[in-house]
């Protein structure tokens, strides 16, 4: 069940044990898994990838995503998390925060 609390989160899953150094077909199955929750708005980095939306929703997209390269073979998987968990009625969204920042440098 949907908590509607709102969450910015930064995920970057690394599949270890591969028999090569090329991870993409592994990262694309983790990425492939956002797909599926139209509700989470999601951007992809170079290096991770950030997640908006319902947190408990998010959670389970998380777990789902740290298993997919297992499900691909990999033997280890590494996956960090950094949640952003705002519950004093501000919710800027990520692109909101971006432009902040880019408004603010242009200041300069």
């Amino acid at each position: 069940m949907a908590t509607n609390q709102h969450a910015i989160v930064d995920i970057e899953v690394t599949p270890l044990g591969t028999q090569t150094t090329t991870i993409k077909d592994y990262v694309i199955a983790a990425e492939e898994v956002l797909n599926r929750y139209p509700a989470l708005k999601f951007e992809i980095n170079p290096m991770s990838t950030t997640i908006e939306g319902d947190l408990e929703t998010i959670f389970h997209v998380l777990h789902e995503m740290h298993e997919a390269p297992f499900q691909k073979g990999a033997k280890r998987v590494l996956t960090s998390i950094r949640i952003d968990d705002r519950r004093d009625g501000i919710h800027e969204s990520m692109a909101e925060r971006v432009q902040v920042v880019k408004e603010k440098i242009k200041m300069k």
